[in-house]
């Protein structure tokens, strides 16, 4: 076992994964109280209106894009608003997850099928996530961790017509090849996450410092030609898929620019800048001035902000060992992931939900033995759940109030 590692003996009782369904299926339970809760509190103002029930709550927001994916297909032109800028279109959204549920749908109906697949792969996750971490921890901690993250703040996503669940499965089986170094699997499981939602170029930057992480070792930790090859090809892989959407949405409509334009058009309806091109990086730092602005604070106040946050979680990955325990893969996936957010989104009321992809550091919290810390941040993640749930779906009404 890798150095730092917590060991301890697996414990007698149930299967992991029969303990894991009884984890995930209580918190799916809560989640759903909190639905009906939610459907119940919508009013008039709400973007559910007073008749909302727990399917339609299910199927608000970005799920209606997927669903209009999945029965009418991407446009051949481009929509456009009275600027004549490029306007939202399905070309934000990637074909695997609205294409399985148009399958599925077949049977089902698309609603029912979406979030089927959802709430299935959610906990096929959770079980991702628990064999990850198990290598790492011992199996009350990677079990806890899994209850963090079935319980956390943005579980409703568990139970919602998005592709989160599904990229989530995806992306902690990369992870957990990597982490055993069966590099033919992700050969399969690359392009699966490339073309379920954005965020494979995090991968591919991940392979390029893992790369570099076992190069820098290899007189402790053999690496062989064989391994360099995979390395560097999935690297190109990674990197070929993550930009082949954008050649392909520039195909489809004859516009080279059509999938920036497309993702643009978000960021523009909180700039007001019909103008507004892509810079790498340059979203975080006009937003951190943008909020601060909002609040009625100087603007160099936001970059300071933005500036002690980098250093802050830059610090936790280098130096926590309740972090470092958790192993090279994850916190080479967690800073990688990072630095592309950084670089490609602007910062609002969905970044909540595209953190999810760092699910593997809910092991860090699960790390402290102590029952009470266990049972706070279980607790923390509930009130931060319904926090969500209220704010997003229950009233869902003003421009902060979008998943």
């Amino acid at each position: 076992m890798a150095d730092g590692a917590l060991t301890a003996s697996p414990p007698a009782g149930t299967r992991p994964a029969l303990r894991i369904a009884i984890v995930y299926l209580a918190a799916r339970a809560l989640t759903t109280l909190f639905f009906l809760l939610a459907a119940e509190i919508s009013g008039p103002a709400s973007r559910f209106g007073a008749d909302a029930t727990v399917g339609s709550l299910s199927m608000g927001w970005d799920a209606q894009w997927y669903w209009l994916v999945a029965t009418g297909g991407y446009p051949s032109e481009l929509p456009r608003d009275e600027s004549g800028a490029v306007a939202e279109n399905a070309w934000a959204f990637m074909p695997v997850y609205p294409a399985l549920a148009r399958i599925l749908g077949l049977v089902t109906g698309y609603p029912v099928a979406a979030v089927l697949i959802s709430l299935v792969a959610g906990y096929l996750a959770c079980l991702a996530l628990h064999a990850l971490l198990r290598g790492r921890l011992d199996s009350t901690a990677a079990l806890w961790a899994v209850a963090l993250f079935a319980s956390g703040p943005l579980a409703a996503l568990f139970q919602m017509g998005y592709a989160e669940s599904l990229f989530l499965l995806w992306l902690l089986l990369a992870l957990r090849a990597l982490q055993r170094r069966r590099f033919g699997w992700l050969y399969l499981l690359i392009p699966l996450m490339g073309y379920t939602r954005p965020g494979v170029l995090a991968f591919a930057l991940l392979l390029a410092l893992y790369g570099i992480a076992r190069w820098a070792r290899r007189r402790r930790d053999a690496l062989g030609a064989r391994e360099i090859v995979h390395i560097v090809a999935l690297g190109l892989l990674a990197a070929a898929v993550g930009f082949s959407w954008q050649a392909i949405a520039g195909l489809v409509t004859g516009e080279p620019g059509a999938y920036l334009e497309t993702e643009l058009s978000w960021r523009r309806s909180w700039t007001g800048d019909p103008d507004a091109a892509f810079r790498p990086f340059d979203g975080f730092v006009q937003a951190s001035a943008l909020w601060f602005r909002l609040w009625g604070l100087p603007e160099w106040w936001g970059w300071i902000a933005l500036a002690a946050c980098v250093l802050a979680v830059a610090a936790a990955l280098l130096f926590a060992p309740q972090v470092r325990v958790l192993g090279t893969e994850i916190r080479l996936w967690s800073a990688a992931y990072l630095v592309y957010l950084l670089a490609v989104f602007f910062p609002q009321s969905s970044l909540f939900r595209l953190l999810l992809p760092l699910a593997p550091l809910y092991g860090a919290l699960a790390v402290p033995r102590s029952w009470a810390w266990r049972g706070g941040m279980l607790a923390l993640g509930l009130v931060g759940q319904w926090w969500w749930i209220y704010n997003m779906l229950a009233l869902g009404n003003t421009y902060y109030q979008i998943p």
